[in-house]
């Protein structure tokens, strides 16, 4: 098992590299770069924007009507400032220099700062990383110990009348968008229309430092209990079901038959025997499932609900072009990935113990 781990680890290192790859050479094809960006603002006489570069900035702009440069909208500018701007953004450099420096910097953790914030990429991160955290967190946990469960007892009663309409809820709260069952518990219970129980916006009361620990307990479940509802109504279909038909196909095997004509108890069949095998393909799923609710799943709801987390701060850079931040989140997230990915592979092994991964080649 060790062999297979480090084998694992050690494959961590061209995946990476490959993923950067494919999405550098893409972004950087992609029209709108940062230099751009700073002279569309540029061209707006954006005084926060002109600030950026250094004194007189704004008293260059449009001083050359002959500029011979490449980019888009940049006529009019002094081919001086253009300059200023690319070495500002590192583009005074060719693409594969600027790719080699990237990597090296980040295979030593250094992800640069953020070209419009002012701040490391790595501090913005640890700044956005308690809203995506919470929201994926308790969402996941929720959603596992309600669906699981509700599998299970759906593969016993299986074609009754709990069995009909338990699958009938499950599939309409799958059938409703999160956004917009947001935007429903919004206008009912956040002061919309009707009630007015629960706050509209961020993670935490504006005097939480005040309260006491139980205060500070109640306050935070008390603004996360909207968002996480609007989240995992959705969540319950797909694993609910998932495990009710993992058990009823291990259900009707031989060994469970044997167990039976033993004298077991049903508990004993059901979560000595066929709980183990069961529980394999609902493992598989975690690792997608937590990086998708950590860190794709959760954008429109950090919206709606003013949570500034990391689905937010991505789609942000993304349309401002902030490379720093975009490939420092996508090396991260990648990262986190795959080493979720290997800790289910060993988790395998502890559910079932038949599983070996060092016999593979």
């Amino acid at each position: 098992m060790l062999a297979y781990i480090i084998r694992r680890l050690l494959l961590i290192i061209p995946t990476l590299l490959g993923i950067l790859t494919l999405n550098f050479v893409i972004i950087q094809a992609a029209p709108g770069g940062p230099v751009e960006q700073m002279i569309a603002q540029l061209e707006g006489i954006d005084g926060g924007a002109a600030s950026r570069i250094g004194g007189g900035a704004q008293s260059e702009v449009r001083t050359n009507t002959s500029s011979n440069s490449s980019y888009r909208g940049s006529q009019g500018l002094d081919p001086e400032l253009i300059k200023k701007i690319e070495t500002m953004y590192g583009f005074d450099k060719p693409a594969w220099e600027r790719f080699l420096i990237m990597v090296k910097n980040y295979f030593t953790l250094d992800f640069g700062d953020s070209f419009f914030r002012d701040k490391s990429v790595t501090d913005l991160i640890l700044e956005k990383m308690p809203v995506s955290i919470s929201l994926g967190l308790w969402s996941t946990l929720i959603v596992y110990l309600i669906s699981i469960p509700l599998g299970i007892r759906k593969a016993i009663k299986h074609g009754t009348n709990f069995d009909v309409w338990s699958s009938s809820v499950v599939i309409i709260g799958n059938a409703i968008p999160s956004f917009l069952f947001a935007i429903f518990l919004i206008v009912v219970f956040a002061g919309g229309s009707y009630l007015n129980w629960f706050p509209l916006r961020g993670l935490t009361s504006p005097n939480f430092d005040e309260l006491s620990l139980a205060g500070k307990i109640l306050d935070y479940f008390w603004h996360l209990a909207m968002p996480i509802t609007a989240l995992v109504i959705g969540s319950f279909a797909t694993l609910t079901m998932l495990t009710k038909n993992s058990f009823l196909d291990e259900i009707g095997k031989q060994y469970v038959v044997t167990a039976r004509a033993k004298g077991l108890k049903e508990n004993q069949v059901l979560y000595g025997h066929v709980f183990r095998n069961a529980m394999l393909i609902i493992i598989a799923g975690v690792p997608a499932a937590l990086v998708s609710i950590f860190f794709t799943g959760a954008f429109l709801i950090e919206v709606i609900f003013s949570l500034d987390g990391l689905g937010l701060l991505g789609f942000e850079s993304i349309l401002s072009r902030d490379y720093p931040v975009i490939f420092g989140t996508l090396f991260i997230f990648t990262l986190i990935s795959l080493v979720v990915n290997l800790i289910s592979d060993v988790t395998y092994t502890l559910v079932d113990p038949r599983i070996d991964f060092e016999s593979r080649a």
